[in-house]
């Protein structure tokens, strides 16, 4: 059976849900300030005016692929606000999802590791509070790392859920497995269009989460695509930083090369430009629909990744490239469309309470994110990561405290079983602490070989100690 189409183209107070106050929009564009972004009317909207959701979300999509992506950045960036400090608070395929889904950290919802799936409380999701809300919900594309491809995904209406794979992959389509001939990023608009199109009979609102398999490994572009030029890109200074002495273990023997790196940033901006094209395509269908102006779109990876920084090509590591995303937010009758930056620090654990927020509907599950429609601010973000065995090498388990201008993070003598159940003693075994304002690239810990007064100096006292609290909230 085909379906690749016949076309590759194309926790601060509210303020209320509608409008921006006057001047959002030109505080937005200062780097000095975080946007406000202030709502007028503090009721839930009517069923009748409650906004579409449109969520995407990439795979292992580095922050600097933009180039591959002109057509998004246009519509939900240009178009919206742009986040330049978007993260993942757990820089792995289905914790981030699922913290995308509920709003809370991994310690929190459980699902510590890829296989641990099914350990996520399907009530606490944003599907599940929309659906309950009267929302017409559909899936198209990845789900969950590990999920079993025959069991249907919880409080969805509609789904075309992917074996995750670039041609003539398996699906479960609305509950019948079968394979499917065709590029799977085409498969994907396909179906997501057909969705929509249900809208100009059904009223309902509806909530579509979009998620292609591109940029992850083996980043197989579509045909067209297979030859295109990229850019060139000569790396940066951590890329790969050539005294590793100040690191952990694994990354001392790390060995991945620049020309490793530029390979695989090739495949992955190859494999993102039908992504593009897909969201454009959506695009156009909002507006043939007049759908365009009232639905909230969100945009962001699942986590980024290295590109042999400090000799590392992967991500599951705290290093800045491997949890900074894209993340883009676009909703012009909410007052999201004048094309503004936000400097906030937001991550994925604030895309549910955005998306019930814009929505109207208070959550009745707890939540560790913010809405980004409120004045809600972060100086710092927890990201954590947990080794899944304990086979030799790779990152042990971490967490770090991430602000805007330092980073600290501690590996601890921990590790999951398939379940995602914690075992060891929770020793520290080593520790790194980084200025991001003087040392962007992460080359120096100056906790190597630091003395007592100098860790002193630095505030670790005081930074272990909040880590340690983030990691117990």
């Amino acid at each position: 059976m085909s379906e690749n189409g016949d076309s590759e183209t194309n926790g601060s107070p509210r303020v209320g849900r509608r409008g921006f106050l006057a001047g959002a929009a030109a505080v937005a564009a200062t780097a000095a300030a975080p946007v406000t972004l202030q709502l007028a009317g503090a009721t839930p909207a009517a069923a009748a005016t409650r906004p579409n959701i449109l969520l995407i979300v990439t795979d292992d999509q580095p922050k600097h692929t933009e180039w591959a992506t002109p057509q998004i950045v246009d519509w939900i960036a240009g178009h919206g606000v742009r986040f330049t400090n978007g993260h993942v608070t757990t820089p792995l395929c289905a914790p981030s999802r699922s913290s995308v889904f509920s709003g809370r950290y991994a310690h929190n919802h459980g699902v510590r590791n890829n296989g641990a799936s099914h350990s996520l409380d399907q009530h606490t999701t944003v599907q599940r509070h929309l659906k309950q809300a009267g929302y017409r919900t559909g899936l198209f594309g990845k789900y969950l790392n590990s999920w079993t491809l025959a069991d249907n995904p919880p409080h969805f209406e509609e789904w075309a859920l992917l074996q995750p794979a670039y041609n003539n992959a398996n699906w479960n389509i609305n509950g019948t497995v079968q394979t499917l001939t065709g590029y799977t990023t085409n498969i994907i608009r396909n179906r997501t269009l057909a969705f929509l199109e249900q809208a100009a009979t059904d009223t309902r609102p509806w909530f579509a989460y979009v998620t292609p398999y591109a940029s992850h490994e083996p980043n197989v572009p579509a045909a067209k695509y297979a030859d295109t030029a990229v850019p060139p890109w000569n790396g940066r200074p951590s890329v790969p930083e050539a005294n590793r002495d100040d690191k952990p273990g694994y990354i001392q023997n790390a060995t991945a090369t620049l020309a490793d790196a530029q390979d695989l940033r090739t495949r992955q901006l190859r494999a993102l430009l039908s992504v593009d094209d897909a969201v454009q395509a959506i695009h156009d269908k909002l507006v043939a629909l007049g759908q365009l102006d009232n639905t909230l779109v969100i945009y962001l990876g699942d986590n980024g990744y290295t590109w042999a920084d400090h000799g590392w090509l992967k991500k599951s590591v705290p290093y800045s490239p491997a949890h900074e995303v894209p993340f883009y937010v676009s909703w012009p009758a909410g007052g999201l469309g004048a094309g503004t930056v936000d400097h906030r620090i937001v991550a994925n654990i604030d895309v549910a309470p955005t998306i019930l927020d814009a929505a109207g509907i208070t959550p009745d599950t707890p939540q560790d994110g913010h809405s980004l429609l409120t004045t809600a601010t972060r100086n710092h973000l927890l990201v954590e990561w947990w080794k899944q065995g304990t086979a030799a090498g790779g990152p042990p388990t971490w967490s770090s405290y991430v602000a805007a201008d330092k980073q600290y993070t501690e590996y601890y003598a921990l590790h999951t079983d398939a379940n995602g159940t914690v075992s060891g003693t929770g020793e520290v075994k080593f520790r790194e602490y980084y200025d991001l304002a003087a040392d962007p690239y992460q080359l120096s810990n100056l906790l190597y070989q630091a003395t007592p007064q100098q860790e002193q100096a630095l505030g670790i006292p005081a930074l272990a100690a909040q880590l340690a609290a983030d990691r117990a909230a």
